[in-house]
């Protein structure tokens, strides 16, 4: 069994090797917060105070005061685990726009494998939300809504790439997919819930992934 456990800084992207192939996946939804969007984005600008709690149980290592390094755990596909770990950086929102991007590691940090690129790029911004109750009155809340553009290019065994492509692809494809859904719709829960606890509010029920 072959363990992939590191991210490699040599960019797998922009290299001409048979037996690298690309993966991607598009994703977007929300999560609703009952609250106001002002004490949404002063929660979010915050995120020393929540993302590690937040994440787990991935392993998280701080890097600077906006990065950290994110151990996503062991999935399996074609008879071999991937451990995927990246890196991520939650920059400072801009006009209500709120952007994570991939931080590339150094080889002074992290132990190299060369096997495996990522491309992380996320945004979300808030919408707010002013509904009626059963007794007619206002209630306000705020939609946080994500989108996700995500690349990862991965150097297969060359005993898999001997296998028809469509199938390397498609399965390639379908193990990303599980990856990014389980991953996201655990933080998704986890930041409504630290949110609304620490401001003292009912969480709203947890809702299906739009994808």
């Amino acid at each position: 069994m072959l363990l992939l456990s590191r991210f490699d800084t040599i960019n797998l992207r922009y290299r001409d090797d048979p037996q690298v192939r690309c993966y991607r996946s598009q994703c977007s939804d929300q999560m609703e917060m009952l609250s106001s969007s002002d004490a949404v984005e002063k929660y979010l600008d915050r995120h020393r105070a929540w993302f590690e709690r937040c994440a787990t149980p991935m392993s998280v290592h701080p890097l600077d005061p906006q990065s950290y390094k994110l151990t996503l755990g062991k999935f399996k596909n074609f008879g071999f685990e991937i451990e995927p770990t990246i890196a991520l950086r939650l920059l400072p929102q801009d006009k209500g726009i709120y952007r994570i991007e991939t931080v590339h590691f150094t080889p002074k940090t992290f132990d190299l494998r060369g096997h495996y690129d990522v491309d992380f790029q996320a945004s979300m911004h808030l919408v707010p939300i002013h509904r009626q109750d059963d007794k007619l009155s206002r209630r306000t809340g705020t939609s946080v809504q994500w989108d996700l553009d995500l690349s990862v290019w991965i150097r297969l065994p060359q005993v898999i790439t001997m296998l028809p492509n469509h199938f390397v692809q498609s399965s390639g494809n379908h193990l990303l997919k599980q990856i990014v859904r389980q991953i996201s719709r655990r933080l998704t829960w986890k930041v409504q819930e630290d949110f609304h606890a620490s401001h003292g509010l009912s969480c709203p029920s947890r809702r299906q992934a739009a994808f």
